[in-house]
């Protein structure tokens, strides 16, 4: 089990009213730079967050406590999207780039960031789990369906996997609700034919 903590720095410099509205960003970054970056941030006068949880890690003469990212190589930010505070925050020593790809800088919706924070707040015991996407492959872990393969969906709010038999054309659905599920390589998703 994992205590989970937190480093969230506010600054005033956020404070004023700016014309452009301020959304989360994450930022990827060097190999365990997180809290190096965090801090240069902070210097900056830009506000930051990074997700902290406690492990024990052991070693042959000792046990200690170290708090390790909660999200390995990411560090959010709350800035305005204009090009010199995107500028001045990718100038920072172990930021790589924006999180989103050709897109560029993609903000994060308030509520996503919320939700964390709340977590991390109460000191709820959490864990990286694999992101899932109505649609993708997985396999079933565990459990006397151990090892059935089929499209995780979602009927009424609830995960399904859905069971094909693509020679005749036909389906079954099946709850996962207490059933761990692992995804399947990418080369083995569905893709839909135009």
């Amino acid at each position: 089990m994992a205590v989970v903590n937190a480093i969230v720095v506010a600054t005033e410099a956020h404070a004023v009213d700016s014309p452009v509205a301020e959304c989360w960003y994450a930022l990827y970054t060097r190999g365990r730079h997180e809290k190096v970056v965090t801090a240069s941030l902070d210097r900056k006068g830009v506000t930051t967050f990074l997700p902290l949880v406690s492990r024990i890690h052991r070693w042959s003469d000792r046990n200690k406590t170290v708090r390790l990212p909660l999200f390995p190589g990411y560090v959010f930010v709350r800035t305005s999207a204009t090009p010199e505070s995107c500028h001045r925050i990718l100038q920072t020593w172990g930021v790589v780039n924006f999180a989103g790809g050709r897109r560029g800088a993609v903000p994060i919706p308030e509520n996503q960031i919320a939700n964390i924070q709340t977590v991390l707040s109460h000191d709820v015991p959490c864990t990286v789990f694999p992101f899932l996407r109505v649609g993708q492959r997985v396999r079933v872990r565990g459990g006397c369906l151990e090892g059935i393969e089929g499209l995780l969906t979602a009927v009424r709010g609830h995960r399904t996997l859905v069971l094909s038999v693509e020679p005749i054309l036909r389906s079954i659905a099946i709850s996962l609700d207490g059933h761990d599920v692992e995804i399947l390589s990418s080369t083995r998703e569905i893709r839909r034919e135009p």
